[in-house]
């Protein structure tokens, strides 16, 4: 992650929060001491555990999902012949 000057940060401060929009997140820091993060509002919260099943019912699993393609794989290893 990128560290900036509390002083350049001021004088960049439009060109930086572009940066950070398109998710180019920064550390400002004060006579080289890290003091502040800047991030997306968008951004995921580090250490937060995604949720599981997030996307149910959105779509469908085929009946058949663990046997497609299941000729062209016995015949790529010789036992469709």
């Amino acid at each position: 992650m990128r560290m900036v000057n509390i002083h350049d940060a001021k004088t960049q401060l439009s060109r930086l929060v572009e940066q950070a929009a398109r998710g180019e997140s920064f550390i400002i820091a004060k006579a080289g001491r890290p003091m502040v993060r800047v991030v997306p509002l968008d951004a995921p919260v580090a250490g937060k555990a995604r949720r599981i099943g997030f996307l149910a019912g959105q779509f469908e699993v085929p009946d058949d999902f663990d046997r497609m393609g299941e000729e062209a794989i016995a015949m790529m290893f010789g036992d469709g012949e």
